[in-house]
Formats: C-alpha cells, sequence, structure tokens
C-alpha cells in the first residue's frame, strides 16, 4: 500500500550497545530453562550418563595408584591391576559418549523450541513493532543469537556441570589422599578465582557489544541484498560493499577486543593452576624420597590435582561462553518481552455466519505512532454498503492505505470507531476478520515457493484444481503452465523468476481463491502493461461482483467502474460522487483526474 511507508518510520531495536543493554547478566540464561524441562526424558538421561562418567572419571587416579603399588609391586598382581584399569576406561568411554549423546541432542530440542517460540511470537507483533524494527535485526537474533545458545546447552551445560563435579569429587579425594599437599593445592584456588570475577565483567559487555556488531552487518547485508535491483541500477557495488566491509572491520575490532581480555584471562589462570600443581609435586617428591609417601599414592594426588585444575580451567571456559550466550539471550528477551497493542479480546465477539460486508469509520482518528504530531486520518466517515465498490482518491500522504490497515486492524484508531457489519472491529479476533477480508496490495508479495503454493496462500485447503481455477481468472493460469515445472515450479525470491504484470497476477489469482466478501485492492493494476490490464481488469470484475470492494485508485479505468468515489485530502474527506459529478464540481478530483488520469 502506497502510503504505508510515508505515513511511519522505520527505526532500529533500541541502541544495542548502551551500557544499560550491555550489563546482561548471566542470569538471563534462567529464561532457557522451562524449554530444557520440556525434554525431562533426555535432561534425566543425560544427567545419568553425566554421574556414570564423573564416576569413572574420579576412578581413574585409583585404578592408576593400584596399578603403580600393586601391580609394579609384585608380579601376582600385574594382571589384576591392568585389568581394573582398562575396565575403568572402558566404562569412562561408553559412559562419556552417551552423555555427549544425550545433551547434544537436548541443546538441539531446546534451541529448536526457542527458535519456534520466538518466531511465533514475532509473526504475531503488530505493525507498529515492524515499522519501527529491522527486519535484518530479527532475522540475526533469531539465528546467530540462538546458535550461541546452542553451544551452552549442547556442550557447555554439560561442561559445566561435569566440571563441578569433578572439582568437588578431586578436592574431596585429594583431602582424602594427603591432607598436606590439599592444603597447598586448595591456597592456589582463589589465586586463580581472582581474574575471572575481574574480567568477567569487562568481557560480559565486550560480548554483548560484539553480537550487536554482527547483527548492524547482516541487517545491512539483508537491505542491500532486498534492493540488488536498485543497487545495481544505481552502480553502487563499490559503495555498498565498503559499507559491508566497515560494519564488518567494527564487528571484528569489538571481538578482538573480547578476545584480548579473554586469552588474558585464561593465560592468567592457567599460570596460577600450574604453579599450583608444581608446588604440590616439589612437595610430595620430598615425602616420597622421605618415605611417608607411595609413588602410587603420589600418582594419584597429581592425578586428582590435574583433574581438579583441568575442570576449573574448564570452568574458565564454560564462564566465558556464558557470559557470550548471556548477551545472546539478552538479546532474545528483548523480543519475548515485546507484546502487541492489538491483543484479541478475551470473549472476542463473532461475525454473521455470513458477513455481508458493510464496512462504517465513524469520526476516526488516527496517529501513526513515529508521526504522533500528524495525523492520518482526522474525523474521518464513510459508509460503504453490501457489495458496493467505493474508490478512494487524493495525493500522496491523504490516507488512503491508512483506511486499509485500520480495516485489517494492523493498528486502532485513537478516537471513533470502524466497523465490519455493525461490529467494532475492536471487539473482534483480529486472526477472524481478516478470514473474511481480501487484499491485493500494489508491490505484489511473491514467496519463494511454487507457483501453486503461492496461490494456495489465500486459502490453504484449497484443491489443486480451486487453484488452477483461481489462476484461469486471474488470467495466470497460461504462462504458470509455460513453466518448466508447471505449477510446481519455484518462483525464486520475491518472485524473480515472473515479469511485473505475472507477479501481480499471482497475487490476484490469490485473492480469487480467498473468495471473501470484503475485498481491498491497492490499484491492483498498476504494474500491469496495457494488454495484461485488459486481461486482468475483467477478472477483477468477476472477482469483485457480490463482493464490498474499497479501492485505492490511480487509473481512470478503475475509477470509472467503481459505484461511488470518495476524494481524500490530509485524512479527511473532500468530496464524493460519481465520476462525472466530481469532474462538474471542479476542485481536487477534477485536477487530479487531469493530471494522473487523463494525463
Amino acid at each position: 500500500m502506497a502510503d504505508t511507508s510515508s505515513e511511519s518510520a522505520s527505526h532500529p531495536l533500541p541502541a544495542s550497545g548502551d551500557d544499560a543493554k550491555a550489563k546482561a547478566p548471566v542470569g538471563t540464561l534462567r529464561t532457557l530453562w522451562p524449554f530444557v524441562l520440556r525434554q525431562r526424558g533426555l535432561l534425566v538421561a543425560w544427567l545419568l550418563a553425566l554421574a556414570a562418567s564423573s564416576a569413572a572419571t574420579l576412578s581413574l587416579p585409583v585404578a592408576v595408584r593400584m596399578m603403580i603399588d600393586r601391580g609394579f609391586g609384585s608380579g601376582s598382581n600385574i594382571d589384576a591391576a591392568f585389568a581394573l584399569l582398562f575396565l575403568v576406561a572402558v566404562a569412562l568411554a561408553i559412559a562419556t559418549a552417551a552423555r555427549f549423546f544425550f545433551v547434544s541432542l537436548l541443546g538441539e530440542r531446546v534451541i529448536a523450541d526457542l527458535r519456534t517460540r520466538l518466531y511465533a511470537h514475532l509473526v504475531g507483533l503488530d505493525q507498529s513493532f515492524y515499522e519501527r524494527t529491522r527486519s535484518g535485526e530479527l532475522v540475526s537474533r533469531l539465528s546467530a543469537d540462538t546458535e550461541l545458545l546452542r553451544s551452552v546447552v549442547g556442550s557447555g551445560m554439560s561442561v559445566a556441570l561435569r566440571s563441578v563435579v569433578m572439582v568437588l569429587g578431586s578436592m574431596t579425594m585429594l583431602v582424602v589422599t594427603s591432607p598436606r599437599l590439599a592444603a597447598y593445592t586448595l591456597v592456589g584456588i582463589p589465586v586463580f578465582v581472582l581474574p575471572l570475577v575481574l574480567g568477567g565483567r569487562r568481557l560480559q559487555k565486550l560480548s554483548r557489544s560484539a553480537q550487536d556488531r554482527v547483527a548492524d552487518a547482516n541487517t545491512l547485508a539483508a537491505e542491500t541484498l532486498g534492493a540488488i535491483r536498485t543497487v545495481q541500477a544505481h552502480a553502487r557495488e563499490g559503495w555498498e560493499r565498503g559499507r559491508f566491509a566497515e560494519a564488518v572491520a567494527r564487528s571484528v575490532a569489538t571481538a578482538r577486543k573480547r578476545i584480548g581480555v579473554q586469552a588474558i584471562v585464561t593465560a592468567v589462570a592457567i599460570t596460577a593452576i600450574f604453579g599450583a600443581i608444581t608446588i604440590v609435586l616439589w612437595s610430595g617428591a620430598h615425602d616420597v624420597a622421605a618415605g611417608t609417601l607411595s609413588p602410587g599414592t603420589l600418582g594419584q594426588f597429581v592425578l586428582y590435582a590435574l583433574l581438579g585444575g583441568g575442570s576449573v580451567g574448564a570452568l574458565a571456559e564454560v564462564w566465558n561462553e556464558l557470559q557470550r550466550a548471556a548477551g545472546g539471550m539478552g538479546r532474545i528477551n528483548e523480543l519475548l518481552v515485546e507484546t502487541s497493542t492489538l491483543q484479541a479480546p478475551e470473549h472476542a465477539q463473532a461475525l454473521p455466519t455470513r458477513v455481508r460486508g458493510e464496512l462504517q469509520f465513524d469520526q476516526v482518528t488516527f496517529h501513526y505512532p513515529a508521526r504522533a504530531d500528524a495525523p492520518a486520518l482526522e474525523g474521518f466517515s464513510l459508509h460503504v454498503r453490501p457489495g458496493e465498490t467505493v474508490a478512494l482518491v487524493g495525493p500522496s500522504g491523504a490516507g488512503k492505505s491508512t483506511v486499509f490497515a485500520l480495516l485489517l486492524r494492523f493498528h486502532d484508531p485513537q478516537a471513533g470507531a470502524v466497523r465490519v457489519d455493525g461490529v467494532d472491529v475492536r471487539a473482534l479476533d483480529p486472526v477472524e476478520l481478516r478470514d473474511h477480508i481480501a487484499l491485493v496490495p500494489q508491490q505484489p508479495t511473491i514467496f519463494a515457493a511454487s507457483a501453486r503454493d503461492n496461490i494456495r496462500y489465500g486459502r490453504l485447503e484449497a484443491s489443486d484444481a480451486e487453484v488452477e481455477d483461481a489462476a484461469a481468472s486471474a488470467e495466470a493460469h497460461a504462462f504458470i503452465a509455460a513453466l518448466p515445472q508447471g505449477y510446481d515450479e519455484q518462483l525464486g525470491e520475491r518472485g524473480a523468476r515472473l515479469s511485473g504484470g505475472q507477479q501481480q497476477r499471482v497475487v490476484i489469482a490469490r485473492a480469487l481463491l480467498r473468495d471473501a466478501p470484503i475485498l481491498l485492492l491497492d490499484e491492483a493494476t498498476s504494474a500491469l502493461d496495457a494488454q495484461s490490464e485488459r486481461a486482468v481488469q475483467h477478472a477483477l470484475e468477476n472477482l469483485m461482483q457480490g463482493r464490498t470492494t474499497l479501492v485505492i485508485a490511480h487509473r481512470l479505468a478503475t475509477v470509472l467502474k467503481a459505484d461511488r468515489i470518495v476524494v481524500m485530502d490530509q485524512g479527511r474527506i473532500v468530496a464524493e460522487g460519481t465520476h462525472e459529478e466530481l469532474l462538474a464540481q471542479g476542485g481536487l478530483y477534477a485536477d487530479l483526474a487531469r493530471l494522473q488520469f487523463l494525463g
């Protein structure tokens, strides 16, 4: 609808680089918990496998001690000692494989549920949300941010819990094995934790900022590729390459800062871990030399220290990953908390079983949220009788498309009421209301699907025969049948394989198939050449028979077919009547007819 773009501004989501938004706490990941609980079977299986693999891992140092002290100490125990070590290793392998399988599948299902929920939420938001939001930003959050969460649920969560179990188990076994050496080991823990605490907050902020810069680059790419004909027609390929390169460079620069902080934290942590292990080995070597500690016991202690230290290191890596995931979850939560201002009433009224199509606008005043100071409609009143065809004419910005938007309940008026068959549309479920309206926009919308599926979008349960009948009525059957795969031919993104006139006829066939009592035509023949227009005009006349039709008209042929012409200017009706009556009155319509219609 031509007026829509001029009546609403497009703005991105709130600036995501702000400090307030950057400080998405790790606690935001709690939002994932309900999605995890839906997969209780996988969750329980993973926890059991985790318990088994942790128990096998903690048993390895004991098996090694027995191998060293008994196997090497007396020949009679060598076979038993090595057999025990191998059995523990086999148990560890099986349990680890099961843990990996269950937690990876759990991650896939949780993220699939989250994506489905987010997408379902987005398609239910009202038009005002999309008027201030970039579609590329939404796609980035739906894809890149959820991918970050996949690694957390699919592996990070498992590594974190396993590492916690291993740290606690290793610390317990360190104390059991040698309390004195365990004391040395525990001294290194605060030294290790300190860089995590100091670097964590900085890393969290940088992680969120890096994700925002990636989203900016994705948004720019989506916008440019979606308008590639305009880009190439203006020979702006080089300029667009430069813009995208700059956006990517900004994302890399931000990521470099995050990687640098993460590298420093990791280096300090590893130094602290191995510093503590070195002290323990030095002290233990003296005990073995003095005969107060067996070599096997020292080996067991070292293995537990390595397991504990490695697990603490793994926790550091997971913590860094959680910081990034928290930023992604924070961005997703921003969308999930968005609510539509157009909610279906709790007890919605039902339209009559047979909708007659009577339309009434009663003193309607409406301002677009982005232009609160300029009314799109002001004191607008219009009554359309069932089966009547009314043409809306007027200059750009007169409010013609706003009439369509309010009737479809894309927005609600600030004053007055819009009624269908005497029922205020605000009392209706928007889905039920729109089920009784067919829309043919000025710019045809073609999906990257087959010709058959594009037409069937008007009525999903329609048979193939009904689809082809609708195409024939819209003068589209001939060119669709001539495609290599006929009705099963993929039309490409935005109908790239069809001409403008062919795209429009597919959309008209979709409206014919819908068979709704109310028809909205935004100059449906505007994209057609003279020959195609004559072919389609007859189909439109058949479509309009017995239906209430509102037409945004720019051509004389459309105006002449209307029962009544309504002239709009600055959101108001300034004149109405037949073509001859309005020409005789002079004024705005006569000027428009002379300039636009009569050429």
